[in-house]
């Protein structure tokens, strides 16, 4: 078993690969023979990685030296690659072509998730300005909630509860965009990329629409990417700015 493990820590990211790998095929398993696809894989995917998550202290199941590669693979580099990889297969001629109706569907989609999210944080008790900022920035996604938090000096409970609120976001994105997306007319990339700026989450609209149409993808996750960069850049400045004036 010593070996065993010796040799798992010194292949740590070939061994994270493989688990990554069983994972995912096990909760597209899951999804295909016990929810006939109605919950896709991903969404499965995600609840189960958060509950590996536990099981260690600081990095999660990375505290454990066999699953140490689960860390690099699970690094903020490795996901800004997949990020910008998902616009790869995007035809520029149908982003130019959308273009006004996505940056519309950005700016509004920013300003009522970061609003709403702020709003239910001010119903729990969090009323200061800080606050208010942290948990509405993290309401845009979980990405931009704690980056938003550690530049305004929010406790660490905060934006706990920034991150928490960005991944049920998440979730329930991945789970229902499927369910939804004949009910919206979202089946072209117009829509896709309409969708991907209005919701937000690069990872819940690129599972949502793997679970629509592969070919959305690119769309949804173009304009979701961008949606992610605008909050980090506005939600700790001028949207925070709107807040403290308001708030005090």
């Amino acid at each position: 078993m010593e070996m065993i493990e010796t040799i798992l820590v010194k292949n740590g990211l070939v061994f994270a690969f493989l688990v990554a790998g069983l994972l995912m095929y096990a909760s597209y398993l899951v999804s295909l023979k016990f929810t006939r696809g109605k919950i896709p894989g991903a969404a499965i995917a995600i609840t189960a990685g958060l509950m590996l998550a536990m099981l260690g202290d600081k990095k999660g199941i990375a505290d454990i030296p066999a699953f140490s590669g689960m860390a690099f693979l699970g690094s903020s580099m490795l996901r800004d690659f997949t990020i910008v990889a998902t616009a790869l297969g995007a035809s520029f001629v149908e982003i130019r072509k959308n273009g006004v109706a996505g940056f519309l569907s950005l700016m509004l989609g920013l300003v009522v998730a970061f609003f709403t999210g702020g709003m239910i944080g001010y119903a729990m008790g969090f009323c200061d300005a800080v606050s208010f900022t942290t948990i509405g920035a993290g309401a845009c996604t979980f990405i931009v909630g704690p980056i938003t938090g550690s530049a305004l000096g929010a406790s660490s409970e905060v934006i706990a509860i920034s991150i928490a609120t960005g991944v049920i976001k998440t979730i329930m994105v991945t789970i229902l965009t499927p369910i939804i997306a004949k009910r919206i007319g979202l089946d072209n990339p117009h829509t896709a990329m309409v969708y991907g700026g209005l919701i937000g989450t690069t990872s819940g609209v690129a599972a949502g629409l793997a679970a629509t149409d592969p070919k959305l993808i690119p769309y949804g996750a173009l304009t979701a990417t961008f949606y992610t960069g605008l909050g980090c850049l506005l939600c700790p400045s001028l949207l925070y700015f709107l807040v403290k004036a308001v708030v005090g």
